[in-house]
């Protein structure tokens, strides 16, 4: 991931939002070109764990070390995935740079 870093805050931007719907969690774009609103982006269960920690207040390695806690995966693996997540919800515009 280009520009990766551990001690990059990002926080959720408000045109997409997250919804639990019959057990699945989606982010739904809700910016007004009908386009993007056919658009909804389902998250797995670690991918629904690192949306709801990203806040705009911790960082990359904040949001790493509550998921080792959480999970039992190498830092290595966490770190990659962490990063291949974060650029895929920045290239849609669901996250931004604090």
């Amino acid at each position: 991931m280009a520009d990766f870093s551990l001690e990059t805050r990002y926080d959720k931007d408000p045109s997409i939002v997250y919804r639990e719907i019959a057990g699945e969690a989606v982010l739904v774009p809700i910016r007004r070109n009908v386009a993007d609103m056919a658009k909804i982006y389902n998250l797995d269960e670690v991918a629904a764990d690192i949306w709801q920690l990203i806040d705009g207040q911790r960082t990359l390695a904040e949001v790493r070390d509550a998921l080792l806690d959480e999970y039992d995966v190498a830092p290595d693996v966490l770190e990659a995935d962490l990063g291949d997540l974060v650029q895929k919800l920045v290239s849609i515009g669901a996250l931004k740079t604090c």
